[in-house]
C-alpha cells in the first residue's frame, strides 16, 4: 500500500525538518526532484506558465551540468531552486565527508550555471539521519514533503494518486513530483489536472 500523506507522527519525530508550511495561508508548494531533464522539466514550466504558478525544484547537480540552459531557465522564470546533491546520493550508504562534499559540489554548480545560491536541501530517496541533518542544517533549510505523488512509479495508477493527492492537499502542504523521465507518463497525467483543482479550490503556490 502506498502512503500519500506522511504521517504527524513522522513529521514531529523529525521536527528540524520542514514538512508543511504556515497552515493559516491558502498556499500550496509544488516541488519537483531529480532534474532538469529535457521533455520533462520543460514541460513541467510550460504548465505552470499556464496556469501562473511557481514551484520549487530539487536540482540534482550532475543534470544541471549536462542541462544548464534548462536550469538556467527554471531560474529566470522566477521558480525555486534546492540542491539534491550531485550524483543523486543516498545518505545511508554514502560516508558522512563524501555525502556534504557532493552537496557542495551541487551547491557551487547550480550558482555556476543559474546564479543562484541554494538554501534549502532535499535528500535524495528522504533519507538522512540525525547526525548528517547536524550538519546541513548550519547551511540548509532541509526540506522533506507532506505529500507525495509517487509518479515514479512504473505501475501507479494514476487516477488513484490524484484523488488520493487532493483529497490530502490543505493549506501549507508541500507536494513531491519528479521531473525525470520515468516519471513523465505519470506526471502528464496527474500535474495537470492538479493544478486545475489547485486553480479551482482558490489556492496560491509559493517558493521554498
Amino acid at each position: 500500500m502506498l502512503f500519500y500523506k506522511v504521517p504527524g507522527i513522522i513529521q514531529n519525530l523529525f521536527g528540524s525538518f520542514t514538512w508543511h508550511k504556515d497552515r493559516e495561508h491558502k498556499t500550496v508548494y509544488l516541488t519537483f526532484d531529480d532534474g532538469p531533464v529535457p521533455s520533462v522539466s520543460d514541460y513541467v514550466l510550460r504548465l505552470l506558465e499556464d496556469y501562473n504558478m511557481k514551484a520549487t525544484f530539487f536540482m540534482v547537480g550532475d543534470n544541471v551540468s549536462k542541462n544548464s540552459n534548462l536550469a538556467n531557465e527554471i531560474a529566470q522564470r522566477g521558480h525555486g531552486i534546492g540542491n539534491h546533491t550531485h550524483h543523486h546520493l543516498n545518505a545511508g550508504k554514502t560516508p558522512l565527508t563524501v555525502y556534504l562534499e557532493d552537496i557542495e559540489q551541487c551547491r557551487k554548480t547550480i550558482l555556476e550555471k543559474t546564479g543562484v545560491e541554494t538554501k534549502t536541501f532535499r535528500p535524495p530517496y528522504g533519507k538522512i539521519n540525525r547526525r548528517y541533518s547536524r550538519y546541513l542544517l548550519k547551511e540548509y533549510e532541509i526540506v522533506l514533503w507532506e505529500l507525495i505523488s509517487w509518479d515514479f512509479k512504473k505501475e501507479l495508477n494514476s487516477s488513484v494518486a490524484l484523488g488520493k493527492i487532493m483529497k490530502y492537499t490543505e493549506n501549507g502542504s508541500i507536494v513531491l513530483f519528479h521531473d525525470q523521465q520515468k516519471s513523465k507518463k505519470n506526471l502528464q497525467e496527474i500535474l495537470p489536472k492538479y493544478l486545475d483543482y489547485l486553480s479551482s479550490q482558490g489556492f496560491q503556490t509559493g517558493l521554498l
